[in-house]
C-alpha cells in the first residue's frame, strides 16, 4: 500500500470562512493577502502553523488565518506566544501587532521576548496612529502630531521600531511596507528561514484616521527616490536612474551621486546584514525621509541559539542527570509545612 502524495496547499486553503472586517483601502487586506499568498508555498503542514495577535485592528488577523490561532489581550501576544512554542516546539509560531499594541502597553515584552531569540515570527503594522480607537496618537506618531489625544500637537518623540529592535539585540530585523507585495512576500520568506526571532516592521496605511502617513516615500512617483532597497552584499543604490547611494563617511551615512566628484559604485555601503556587531544596521534603520531614502529590506540577520531550543536541551540535560521528575514527590516534598 503506498502512501497518498502529500496535499499541495492553496491560498484558498488558508482563507477562513469569516468576513474580512477592515476599513475598505485599509493596507491590512494588502498584508493578508501576502501572508495568505506566502504560507502554502513554505512546506509546512497547515496544521503546524497558529497565528497569535493581542488587540487593534491588525490583531483581527488569526480570525482570517484558516490556521489555529488566537486572539489574545492587549500587549500580551508575545507572551503566548512564548508558552506555545515553548510547549510546541515544531509549530509555526506567527505574531501580528501593532505600533500600540506592541510598543506601548507590550513594550516590555517586545523588548525581552527579542532578546531572548524565541524562534517565532513577529510582524508589527505600523500606521502611526491608534486605528482601532479611532485616531489618538501612538508610539510611533511624529512629533507634532494632531490627534483627538493630541489637539495641539505630540509632544512625544517616537519610538523608531525597527531601531529598538536591533537595541534589544533581535538577530532578524527587516522592513517593508504594505502596498509592495513581491517585497513584503520575500522579506516574510527570509524571516520565517531565519532560525531564532523574526522581527518585520511593514508600513502599513490607516486610510481613515493617518490617511498618507507614508505618501512621500511610498506613492510609487516618489518611491525610487524614497526608498532603498537592501541587499545582501549589494552596494546602496537608489533613484530613477539608480545613480544615487549612500556611502559611510566618517561614520555617517550620506547621499552621493554616482559620477560627482569622482564618487564610484565602489565608494558606496555595501550591505551586509549578517554582521554580529549592530552599530551600522542600527545606522541604517535611523535612516529617515526628506534626509535620506528609507531602508527596506532585511536589515539584520545573524545566528544564535533560540531561547526556546536552549530550554528543551536544559531540560534534557536535567532529566538525563537527576531522571525524570515526579509531581507527587514536588507537592510533598520538603518544601511544605503544617498549619496547627
Amino acid at each position: 500500500m503506498t502512501a497518498e502524495p502529500a496535499k499541495v496547499l492553496t491560498k484558498a486553503d488558508f482563507e477562513s470562512d469569516q468576513e474580512v472586517r477592515w476599513c475598505p483601502g485599509c493596507g491590512d487586506y494588502a498584508i493578508l493577502a501576502a501572508v495568505q499568498k506566502l504560507v502554502p508555498t513554505l512546506g509546512i503542514p497547515k496544521e503546524k502553523f497558529v497565528f497569535i495577535s493581542g488587540i487593534g485592528c491588525s490583531s483581527r488577523f488569526p480570525y482570517y488565518m484558516n490556521t489555529y490561532g488566537f486572539h489574545t489581550i492587549h500587549g500580551r501576544a508575545l507572551s503566548v506566544a512564548t508558552g506555545v512554542k515553548i510547549a510546541n516546539p515544531d509549530l509555526s509560531v506567527w505574531v501580528v501587532t501593532g505600533d500600540g499594541d506592541s510598543l506601548s502597553i507590550g513594550g516590555n515584552h517586545f523588548i525581552h521576548t527579542l532578546r531572548r531569540n524565541l524562534d517565532i515570527n513577529v510582524l508589527l503594522f505600523n500606521n502611526k496612529i491608534y486605528g482601532l480607537t479611532k485616531g489618538q496618537y501612538s508610539p510611533t506618531s511624529e512629533q507634532g502630531k494632531k490627534t483627538k489625544s493630541s489637539p495641539n500637537g505630540s509632544l512625544d518623540y517616537p519610538i523608531n521600531a525597527a531601531s529598538l529592535a536591533i537595541a534589544a539585540n533581535a538577530t532578524f530585523v527587516a522592513r517593508s511596507f504594505d502596498v509592495n507585495t513581491p517585497h513584503l512576500v520575500e522579506t516574510l520568506r527570509q524571516a520565517q528561514a531565519h532560525r531564532g526571532m523574526s522581527f518585520v516592521e511593514i508600513y502599513q496605511n490607516c486610510n481613515i484616521f493617518n490617511d498618507g502617513a507614508y505618501e512621500p516615500i511610498v506613492a510609487r512617483p516618489v518611491r525610487d527616490e524614497g526608498v532603498v532597497e537592501l541587499k545582501q552584499g549589494q552596494p546602496l543604490k537608489f533613484g530613477k536612474d539608480m545613480n544615487k547611494g549612500i556611502r559611510i563617511h566618517n561614520n555617517q551615512p550620506e547621499v552621493v551621486t554616482i559620477g560627482e566628484n569622482g564618487i564610484t559604485e565602489k565608494d558606496l555601503y555595501f550591505h551586509d546584514e549578517t554582521q554580529e556587531n549592530p552599530s551600522i544596521s542600527y545606522m541604517l534603520s535611523q535612516m529617515d525621509y526628506p534626509r535620506f531614502p528609507v531602508p527596506m529590506g532585511v536589515l539584520r540577520n545573524i545566528q544564535r541559539p533560540s531561547y526556546d531550543a536552549m530550554v528543551h536541551e536544559q531540560n534534557a540535560q536535567i532529566i538525563a542527570e537527576k531522571g525524570p521528575g515526579s509531581l507527587e514527590k514536588l507537592i510533598v516534598g520538603r518544601d511544605t509545612w503544617e498549619i496547627k
